[in-house]
């Protein structure tokens, strides 16, 4: 049985009972009975709402399957939902498990099932998502703390004529296969930005959205450049943005090399730090340099001109490239330091600030990244063993909540977290140097932010649990 559901613009903050819905706030643990047909059992007290108003519903929702049903109170009068073992059957819940249930009209929907889209699968059983199988596997385990059904898929999963999809999903006894339908939401995991623009990665993604209406949490990568231009016409964020030119010419330059004294090269739609130089012109001396790193070494080079500098370093010229305004940034024994700050939206759809970290440049690296010998410290730490005012915190946690709004604003599709790499000057004025739809997770390898960890991998899932019951409030169910 296949369903395909039309519904019409999602209001992001929504209170748990508007035109007909009812969430029913407790999590209760759902489970199979064998002994009935057609039946959903559900808590007495929540029967007797229906009672009392006269009006029972009559349809049991799973994903995008559906099928009539008739509801009882718990024979055992217990706090648990109870299926019969057909219904089982016919919506294709894979397990026993704890879940939400939503009402709307005369449609109750359990769950909710949240799909987590990635590629890479590999043959191994123990690792079937290769290296990230262990991040994977704790997203997982936080779905089901967060009362959902998850699962892992990718375009190649999918069952277009049966609507379903062959998932791997992950319990203590370690990774299976499961056949589930069309999920109720999907957050992108997707590795890299090749694998987005692989033809079958987006055509899935289009079909999903069109034939089913599934909402599809940050999708895609940000482009630097691109993400510049939108946020330097909001009025609240701009004075965050360094001096950023896309494909600078060689006096666009100099011009910036002469007011600032430094820059940095980097590509327009690069992550992880890669391909990124700086160019640096003091104004007491003649000579330009270059800090780059290459086969995993810091190195430096030194230019008599700027024209010698770019032809060397840049042959095939600055075409896709953007120069960005270098900072003076406040610094731990002579090392640069920036700061990692993610953010999520929460049950209720609201940015919060998850996890914050500085992240303190190698010797001699000209950025902060961990794969460059850069290391990790937490505020707490900055402030007992180096002085950093605690203030810090707050300033970050401001600007990054003003910079995921104003995201929010201008990107289309739905945005569920951001990773923000941050620069604080000596005088305390806070720039934005890379904003991520998908965040590295490098900084969680500090003991100090196992709790951030934990909570960066539960806030996509609870705002998934938002998402899909915002999506069942404004959506009308046909069966074909």
């Amino acid at each position: 049985m296949i369903t395909i559901r039309f519904h019409f613009t999602i209001a992001i903050r929504l209170s748990a009972r508007r035109k007909g819905l009812t969430a029913m706030n407790a999590i209760l643990p759902l489970k199979k009975d064998s002994t009935s047909q057609g039946n959903f059992y559900v808590p007495a007290t929540l029967f007797k709402c229906w009672v009392d108003r006269i009006s029972f519903p009559n349809q049991l929702c799973f994903g995008s399957r559906r099928s009539f049903c008739t509801v009882s109170p718990h024979p055992d009068n217990k706090e648990e939902y109870l299926l019969s073992e057909d219904l089982w059957k016919v919506l294709g819940v894979p397990s026993e498990t704890s879940v939400h249930l939503f009402e709307k009209g005369n449609s109750l929907h359990i769950g909710p099932l949240v799909g987590i889209f990635t590629a890479g699968f590999t043959k191994d059983s123990m690792r079937p998502i290769g290296e990230r199988s262990m991040y994977f596997a704790k997203l997982l385990s936080a779905t089901l703390k967060c009362g959902a059904i998850g699962f892992a898929f990718g375009a190649h999963h999918i069952d277009w004529k049966t609507g379903s999809i062959k998932g791997l999903m992950y319990n203590k006894r370690g990774w299976y296969r499961v056949t589930v339908p069309i999920p109720d939401v999907i957050y992108d995991r997707l590795p890299n930005r090749s694998s987005a623009n692989i033809e079958q990665v987006s055509t899935t993604m289009k079909k999903l959205q069109s034939q089913y209406f599934t909402p599809w949490f940050n999708p895609g990568f940000f482009d630097k450049w691109t993400m510049f231009e939108k946020l330097r016409e909001e009025e609240t964020v701009k004075d965050y943005l360094p001096e950023t030119v896309l494909s600078p010419k060689t006096t666009v330059i100099a011009s910036m090399l002469k007011e600032y004294e430094q820059l940095y090269i980097k590509p327009a739609n690069g992550s992880l730090g890669l391909g990124i130089q700086q160019i640096l012109k003091p104004a007491n001396e003649k000579y330009y340099y270059c800090r780059f790193r290459t086969d995993k070494e810091n190195r430096l080079r030194r230019y008599t001109s700027l024209a010698r500098l770019l032809k060397t370093q840049y042959p095939n010229g600055m075409d896709g490239l953007i120069a960005q305004q270098g900072i003076d940034l406040h610094r731990i024994h002579h090392r640069s330091m920036d700061y990692r700050v993610h953010t999520n939206k929460n049950k209720e759809g609201y940015w919060e600030v998850s996890a914050i970290a500085a992240k303190i440049a190698g010797a001699g690296s000209l950025t902060t990244h961990m794969a460059s010998n850069g290391t990790v410290k937490t505020i707490g730490e900055l402030t007992s063993e180096y002085g950093v005012k605690k203030q810090v915190e707050t300033d970050l946690m401001e600007a990054s909540l003003q910079l995921s709004r104003a995201i929010d604003k201008k990107v289309s599709g739905f945005i569920g977290e951001i990773g923000f790499d941050l620069g604080i000057t000596k005088e305390g004025k806070i720039y934005l140097f890379e904003a991520n739809s998908k965040p590295g997770r490098g900084i969680f390898s500090h003991p100090k932010l196992k709790v951030e960890e934990a909570r960066t991998r539960m806030l996509p899932i609870e705002y998934a649990i938002f998402l899909a019951q915002s999506t069942i409030e404004k959506q009308l169910v046909t069966t074909v």
